[in-house]
């Protein structure tokens, strides 16, 4: 990936999913020249993932966070969240659109996944307010690093090797 970058062919590097253990972190940083620009990990308000955040921007490493919402796994958890609730119904929002602020707010690029059109709409709409303080606290207050992606091996082997492209 390094050569990729020295020979234009690509501007930046990240990795994805290298939060397993310090070992596999430890050897990327050590023996990297180039340093990754981004980590995407599993991150929402249950899953702050506060160790690799630090970890992160001791590099200046961007956080890019997958299942913000909690994804299909969670079953609406984090929409179901009284406290998200209540911060969505004070400011005439969804709670996905409470949960996006409080990414954008925390300095994290985020990517929801969606594919209906209307909850794409409703995911952009996160620019014509802001989250007070508070709000942000309350926000972190959820924290339970309780990750909702839980597949197995063979389940992410279905889901790639069995799209439908």
């Amino acid at each position: 990936m390094e050569k990729a970058v020295k020979l234009g062919k690509v501007r930046a590097l990240g990795i994805s999913n290298f939060d397993a253990n310090d070992e596999v972190w430890n050897e990327i940083i050590s023996k990297s020249t180039i340093k990754p620009a981004v980590l995407q990990i599993e991150c929402h308000p249950y899953a702050q993932r506060l160790e690799m955040r630090k970890k992160a921007a001791k590099y200046g490493i961007q956080m890019e966070c997958w299942f913000p919402l909690g994804g299909t796994m969670s079953n609406g958890a984090l929409f179901k969240d009284p406290v998200i609730q209540k911060i969505a119904k004070a400011h005439g929002k969804t709670p996905a659109q409470i949960i996006l602020r409080w990414h954008i707010q925390e300095g994290f690029s985020v990517i929801p996944g969606a594919s209906n059109p209307d909850y794409i709409k409703e995911n952009i709409q996160i620019f014509d307010f802001a989250l007070s303080e508070a709000e942000m606290q309350q926000m972190r207050s959820l924290n339970k690093e309780k990750r909702f992606f839980n597949a197995t091996l063979e389940d992410v082997e279905k889901m790639v090797w069995g799209a439908k492209l």
